[in-house]
């Protein structure tokens, strides 16, 4: 039977939370009782394995390495009066989403609870000790290693928003899109939800991160509006060493994001570490070619886009799919996130750091082409097994749908009540200078 690994240990909870926001009952008629591909021996009392666990410190570690990363990623391509803002947008997802996690998130996400939704038994963390287990490893590691993901998920989404939304609204936007939209699907995919009983694979987040995050920026960029200025005026990245050293942090803790999935220091762990490296190299090469071929110059905008297109493919099929077959993912993750990331051109938003582009587009490619190509813990389409890439698309559209909906109401209710954007003398300014009282260089 399909499973995905990085939701198969968790712990034992009681209380259910029924009916998280009425727009889940769109899902109802998939909530089949196909029962879980994860039943443990009861008899088997859980050991802890201090390999796996200093495995999942380190993967922990190397994941909230990231979203730091992510700000220097982001920082570098807006301009110089921005920058700060930027980095803002991502710091701060570390300290509201950190908080909003350990009281609530986790046990949303992870809690027994119904096919949609966890239920409250992990509420602040109250049912656990030190000696507390999930699987081989303790609970508190578990439960802080899907806090990374979690927190660079929201994080992610401020590249549609960047350079013309208010602080306030966002840091308030983080909490409520935590708790209404990722805590759910976190719950649907990994948390033996209705998209696991299913059957749709997700390795490491190809859905739970990357598309859920990609079409959340498209419903943000265009509640928001363009830019001022947008497309007419140049608006050209201030640093790209920044940029460059960003994607650097990223590829390097993607290791424990996609590896540390596993949940053990195994041959899974080694699996999923060397697809991720062939894939996020694949597609900075095949992008880095779209771009000579086409405009006469490579550009290092480019290969960081490139690899981080590659990161985003393979995330969902790390841990499912041989590394032959991660080679062809990001050659062709590449090409079809450099053709995404002008979607915007085409249509007219202006999804100012290609979240769309990458993170959609390319956690879609990534989530079908697992139902393709698995043949590691499940069969894709080529190894006789037509219906996992049926589970795999009903899987993307789903996401797509709610994580659509949910993010445009709340964006909705931002905006008629304390306001999404800054005033356009604000908006001129800069959001460093007239946000945050202060400039990111002094030179």
């Amino acid at each position: 039977m399909a499973f995905s690994l990085r939701g198969s240990i968790k712990l034992p909870f009681r209380d259910s939370l029924h009916g998280l926001t009425g727009a889940l009952s769109l899902l109802i008629l998939a909530a089949l009782p196909i029962g879980s591909a994860f039943a443990q021996d009861a008899a088997a009392p859980a050991v802890l394995n201090s390999g796996d666990t200093a495995w999942l410190l380190t993967s922990t570690a190397l994941v909230m390495l990231m979203t730091p990363g992510l700000a220097f990623f982001y920082a570098g391509m807006v301009r110089k009066k921005d920058v700060l803002s930027t980095c803002m947008h991502s710091f701060v997802a570390l300290a509201v989403i950190g908080v909003q996690w350990m009281i609530l998130g986790y046990t949303l996400s992870f809690g027994a609870g119904n096919n949609f939704v966890g239920d409250l038994k992990s509420f602040l963390l109250l049912d656990m000790t030190p000696d507390t287990l999930n699987g081989t490893i303790p609970a508190y590691v578990y439960m802080w290693f899907q806090g990374m993901f979690a927190i660079i998920t929201p994080a992610l989404i401020s590249g549609a928003i960047a350079e013309r939304m208010k602080f306030s609204a966002y840091v308030i936007f983080l909490v409520l899109w935590a708790t209404l939209v990722y805590d759910p699907v976190a719950h649907w995919v990994w948390g033996n939800g209705w998209l696991q009983k299913y059957g749709a694979l997700d390795f490491a987040g190809g859905t739970v991160v990357h598309l859920l995050s990609g079409v959340s920026a498209l419903a943000m960029a265009l509640k928001l509006g363009k830019r001022k200025g947008y497309p007419s005026d140049a608006f050209i990245p201030h640093n790209l060493t920044m940029t460059l050293l960003g994607a650097a942090l990223l590829w390097f803790g993607w290791f424990g994001f996609n590896s540390g999935s596993a949940l053990k220091a195994d041959g899974l762990a080694g699996l999923a570490f060397s697809t991720t490296m062939t894939a996020s190299a694949a597609a900075a090469f095949s992008w880095m070619m779209m771009e000579w071929i086409f405009h006469g110059k490579p550009s290092a905008l480019g290969i960081a886009s490139g690899l981080v297109a590659g990161l985003v493919v393979i995330t969902p099929a790390a841990g499912f799919v041989t590394p032959s077959w991660a080679l062809v993912m990001g050659l062709a993750g590449g090409v079809i996130c450099y053709y995404g990331v002008r979607i915007k051109l085409k249509l007219g938003f202006d999804d100012s750091l290609d979240v769309v582009g990458v993170h959609g587009v390319g956690g879609s490619f990534g989530a079908i082409c697992t139902g393709i190509f698995a043949s590691v813990g499940g069969a894709g389409l080529i190894y006789g097994n037509p219906e996992q890439l049926l589970k795999q698309i009903v899987g993307v559209g789903a996401t797509a749908i709610y994580g659509f909906v949910l993010t445009w109401i709340i964006a909705v209710a931002l905006d008629k009540t304390i306001g999404l954007r800054v005033d356009e003398e604000t908006e001129t300014i800069g959001l460093d200078r007239e946000l945050h009282g202060e400039v990111g260089y002094t030179l």
